[in-house]
């Protein structure tokens, strides 16, 4: 029997197990920070007077605050029971219990994680959880090293990919502003293509990152060598050229011969990247949908998207890739995704790559060993039934070469929402980015070393304010329970398997099934997610088995006018679209189903997010994965006689 103890205090637990540890930290905690506040000018009289608390209008706003509170308790026992193994719905569960006290407890500090001078303790702890990340992705992270990895968090993954197709976009364009300043003022500026003034906008546009950054250096060192005003008014020129500057009319006004870049990503991709395209202006349009194979990017079709992409001229932004597909927890191929970069590079058309880690970015950890190593395929395939594949193996070995990656500390790092996170291999990405404000930031001050310069961190990032008590949450969990195999690993272990049992349990459900429906698992999982197709027996139509699957789905649904208790289980649901799965993956599933009238352009599939750790209870007294089983095949049958099938 697989132990789970030492699972036992990391989370207040679904029935609040942990009650009493909780209790006492919190109070341990609030005390401490009481005693601070008093302990800071103790020579300083209270404020407020001993005796307020007796006065009519104090009383009476007690009781009004009390009131409110008391009826936000009341509303909030209408919430999404997440601890439970209950929940298998979308991608939360219960917390890490360090998370939650250490936010809890940073909380009445109110720190501002944008600058140093307004949070001196957690914008360190927030430079740390980067490099922690940085470490478990396999980037470099001595922070002596010029091209050190640089992470930091943000409200969530949406967030963060903005600001990865932001800082590509300054990369991007960036030669093409330090060519025509050189121009228009005969600066002389080397790259590794030779002199700037020489190159057409072709080849200014597919600089490397690592091209780009050595030209931002080239820039830098040429002011040095002028006199102060002289450069002074040459860096002025440079910024003056710039895209951010100038915005995109302008600038391609000023380069006719622009074209302006495409993003390349899968069907799979999150729907924040198109908010992202409209958020910055470059447009929807400017999207290129790369094919997939089993709802995962086909690298074949990325290459071929490429070679018509060069023989155009048309330049790349990003390559977005997926690690853990929001509907089914799919890995796109990063390492042939990332192999097909380096043949293009080397046939001169540039394409970054990125990776939207969002949900899966955390798997690492179950390659990643305490000494920063990578864990062999045989070693980790033995904990194990199915997981993971070689490709998946593969690509998570991959991550490291990317350029930059999203990932949700609040979703497999179990701790509070909202913590987000983006990690870009080099850091000196950022230079680009970099916006100051008099009243808050000193452009002037040395920054002598890695966590000086990002001290400063609201120059380099997309959020003024950010929460400190959140970057305090993530740290502490992350002290405590380390993102490698020995660490995070030993949960995120426990999701696996609960995936691979539930994976393996089907076919039990389909064959009690048989003469009611047919259940299919569309998608073969490659993490944590389970998705579950249905068509009643006898049914041909697939408008007709989406109506019944949707019915089926209404028992496990969040309903705001049914107490929660009423619920046996709640669940989700996703579409598995023709156009994103392709014709063949399409009438494949279907044929699984039995559904020969194509009558709709989608399949309505139950989806299932398997990240409680307590799904499969090592006491054998509750397995959640098989209830849940019995569930599911007691509710069709149920909707199979309400339709009178």
């Amino acid at each position: 029997m697989n132990d789970r103890s030492h699972l036992h205090p990391l989370f207040l637990g679904p029935y609040g197990e942990n009650n009493d540890l909780f209790e006492k930290l919190l109070l341990e905690f609030l005390r401490d920070h009481v005693y601070w506040r008093r302990n800071f000018h103790p020579e300083d009289p209270p404020a407020i007077p001993l005796l307020a608390m007796n006065s009519p209008g104090y009383r009476d706003f007690v009781a009004h605050m009390s009131r409110e509170l008391h009826a936000l308790s009341a509303a909030l026992k209408r919430s999404v029971p997440f601890s439970s193994p209950r929940y298998i719905g979308h991608m939360t569960s219960d917390l890490l219990l360090p998370a939650l006290v250490a936010q809890i407890m940073t909380l009445p500090y109110n720190p501002n994680n944008v600058v140093d001078e307004a949070a001196p303790v957690t914008l360190d702890m927030e430079i740390s959880v980067g490099l922690q990340l940085a470490r478990m992705l396999g980037y470099a992270t001595d922070e002596s090293r010029p091209d050190c990895a640089f992470g930091h968090l943000t409200s969530g993954g949406t967030v963060a990919n903005y600001e990865a197709l932001n800082v590509q976009r300054a990369l991007r364009h960036y030669p093409l502003a330090v060519a025509a300043a050189a121009r228009n003022r005969d600066v002389g500026i080397r790259s590794r293509q030779g002199d700037v003034r020489a190159l057409d906008a072709w080849t200014l546009l597919n600089f490397s990152n690592a091209e780009t950054i050595a030209l931002h250096a080239a820039v830098l060192e040429a002011a040095s060598k002028m006199p102060e005003r002289e450069g002074r008014a040459w860096l002025d020129a440079v910024e003056s050229e710039r895209v951010e500057h100038l915005g995109l009319v302008e600038f391609a006004r000023r380069h006719p011969e622009w074209r302006e870049p495409v993003v390349l990503l899968p069907a799979t991709a999150h729907y924040s990247w198109q908010k992202a395209m409209k958020l910055t202006g470059l447009g929807t349009a400017q999207f290129r949908k790369v094919p997939e194979r089993g709802m995962r990017m086909d690298s074949a079709a990325l290459d071929a998207l490429l070679s018509e992409l060069a023989a155009e001229r048309q330049p790349v932004l990003a390559i977005v890739a997926v690690l853990g597909t929001t509907e089914f927890g799919t890995i796109d191929p990063i390492h042939e995704i990332i192999a097909c970069r380096e043949r293009w590079q080397q046939r001169g058309l540039h394409a970054p790559v990125h990776i939207d880690a969002a949900w899966g970015g955390y798997l690492a950890a179950l390659f990643r060993e305490s000494d920063g190593s990578f864990a062999d395929h045989d070693s980790v395939r033995r904990e194990f039934r199915h997981f993971p594949s070689k490709r998946v193996h593969a690509s998570l070995e991959a991550v490291r070469h990317a350029d930059s990656i999203t990932v949700d500390p609040h979703k497999l790092g179990f701790v509070p929402f909202g913590a987000g996170a983006i990690v870009f291999r080099d850091q000196r990405m950022l230079d680009l980015v970099a916006q100051d404000a008099d009243y808050v930031f000193d452009p002037e001050r040395d920054a002598p070393d890695y966590r000086a310069k990002f001290r400063q961190l609201g120059r380099y990032i997309l959020e003024g304010s950010k929460s400190g008590a959140a970057a305090a949450g993530v740290y502490v969990a992350q002290r405590v329970v380390p993102p490698h195999r020995e660490g995070l690993g030993r949960i995120i272990r426990e999701t696996i398997r609960a995936a691979e049992h539930f994976f393996d349990h089907m076919p039990v459900i389909a064959r009690e099934l048989e003469g009611c429906a047919r259940l299919s698992v569309p998608v073969e999982p490659d993490s944590n997610l389970v998705c579950v197709a249905i068509n009643p027996a006898g049914n041909r139509s697939l408008r007709a088995a989406n109506r019944f699957a949707r019915e089926v789905f209404r028992a496990m649904r969040v309903d705001p006018a049914v107490p929660v208790q009423t619920r046996e289980f709640f669940g989700s649901y996703t579409t598995l679209s023709r156009r994103g799965m392709g014709e063949e993956e399409f009438l494949r599933v279907l044929e699984t189903l039995g559904i020969s009238e194509v009558d709709a352009d989608g399949i309505f599939i139950l989806r299932h997010t398997l990240m409680n750790p307590w799904l499969l209870d090592n006491t054998g007294d509750v397995n959640y994965i098989e209830r849940y089983g019995e569930f599911l095949a007691r509710t069709i049958r149920e909707v199979a006689e309400r339709q009178g099938r």
